[in-house]
């Protein structure tokens, strides 16, 4: 009898590791579901903009937009376009204008906006995503050596206001300061870091 009674109960036992595993797994399992789900909405935003449309040109409304050059005292002529340029080996294409420039140079608002998000880590080091005031297009600073004072997520800036300084943080080459901007056509508002990705060059010439 004394055997049996210990049989059941390291049956018992048994049981109720097996359910309270279970029941682990099935609360790893939600969560990992609601983390995916995160990643899939509005959420989570990538590094750098993402391409999810083919590149184009300015078209009537970007140029007529009279964007100022981002980069304060460069003038239009010392700009080479790098758009098409590839980057990582041949592994993507550069979609951005490097505009080079003294380290602690102002880097000024394109045109008056929005910062939807401060970024500090990965390729583009020291970032701004700022976006125009009918959210229809994007504006990506990269490499910032630091923020201007008092800038913040949300926060509405003017056209030419100061958002950063020029710098070589992230993936930029350390003797090379510059600024790594780029522009697209925001294609879902929920993810303003996603879209078109414009060619800059072609505004200032």
């Amino acid at each position: 009898m004394a055997r049996r009674a210990g049989g059941f109960g390291e049956m018992r036992r048994l049981a109720v590791a097996g359910l309270v595993a279970g029941a682990t797994l099935v609360t790893v399992l939600s969560l990992a579901r609601v983390i995916l789900a995160l990643r899939g909405g509005a959420l989570v935003a990538p590094e750098e903009p993402e391409a999810v449309a083919p590149a184009v040109v300015p078209d009537s409304t970007l140029l007529g937009k009279g964007l100022l050059l981002p980069v304060q005292g460069v003038s239009p002529a010392a700009l080479t376009d790098t758009f098409d340029d590839s980057r990582a080996g041949g592994a993507r294409v550069h979609h951005a204008l490097d505009i080079l420039a003294p380290r602690g140079t102002p880097v000024l608002a394109a045109e008056a906006g929005r910062v939807v998000r401060l970024h500090n880590g990965g390729a583009g080091g020291i970032t701004v995503y700022e976006v125009d005031t009918a959210s229809r297009y994007g504006y990506y600073y990269a490499h910032l050596d630091r923020y201007a004072d008092g800038l913040g997520e949300g926060q509405t800036v003017a056209r030419g206001q100061v958002l950063g300084y020029v710098g070589t943080t992230g993936n930029a080459p350390p003797g090379t300061p510059h600024l790594h901007f780029a522009i697209y056509e925001i294609t879902d508002p929920k993810r303003p870091w996603r879209g078109r990705p414009i060619d800059p060059f072609p505004l200032w010439r």
